[in-house]
C-alpha cells in the first residue's frame, strides 16, 4: 500500500474510494441487487490500463489490437467486482489504474494493486453498499 500510487508499482492506494459501479460475469452468477449501476460483463471487455491511450482508467471494448486487461477471464477473480473511484475524476496519466474489489486467490495472494476478498466476505460488502458507498483502504 502507498499514498503515491503510480502504473505498475503494484501497490494499492491509500484512502477513500467511492465506489462507480459493479461488474459481474452473468455466467457465474446472478446479477447483484444492489442500488448501483451494474455492468455484466462480456467477452469483449476490457480495462484501459495504458496511460498513453485516450481511454486509459476506463471500461473498453477490446480489440485484435487492444493492449487492455481483459475483464472475462479463466480464474474467477472477476466473477464480481467493485470498481473503485480512484484516478477517474479527474484521470491523471500514470497516477494508476484498474483499482477494484475482486474476488481473492485461494491463499489471498497479493494483487497488482487492488483488494481481494473471499466470496463471502465480497458477497457481504455488496449488502451494504448504497449510492454514496465508499471503501476506505488504510495501513
Amino acid at each position: 500500500m502507498r499514498a503515491l500510487k503510480r502504473e505498475g508499482d503494484g501497490s494499492t492506494p491509500l484512502g477513500r474510494f467511492p465506489v462507480r459501479q459493479v461488474l459481474y460475469r452473468a455466467d457465474r452468477g446472478l446479477r447483484p441487487q444492489i442500488p448501483l449501476p451494474t455492468h455484466a460483463i462480456r467477452a469483449n471487455d476490457g480495462w484501459c490500463e495504458d496511460p498513453g491511450n485516450r481511454n486509459y482508467n476506463r471500461l473498453v471494448k477490446l480489440s485484435a489490437q487492444s493492449t487492455a486487461d481483459q475483464l472475462m477471464r479463466a480464474d474467477h477473480l472477476y466473477d464480481v467486482v467493485l470498481v473503485l473511484g480512484y484516478n477517474d475524476r479527474p484521470r491523471v496519466r500514470g497516477k494508476g489504474s484498474a483499482i477494484f474489489v475482486h474476488l481473492a486467490r485461494d491463499g489471498l495472494t497479493p494483487t497488482a494493486g487492488c483488494v481481494a476478498l473471499h466470496r463471502r466476505d465480497l458477497l457481504a460488502v455488496l449488502t451494504q453498499l448504497r449510492p454514496g458507498s465508499s471503501i476506505v483502504v488504510t495501513c
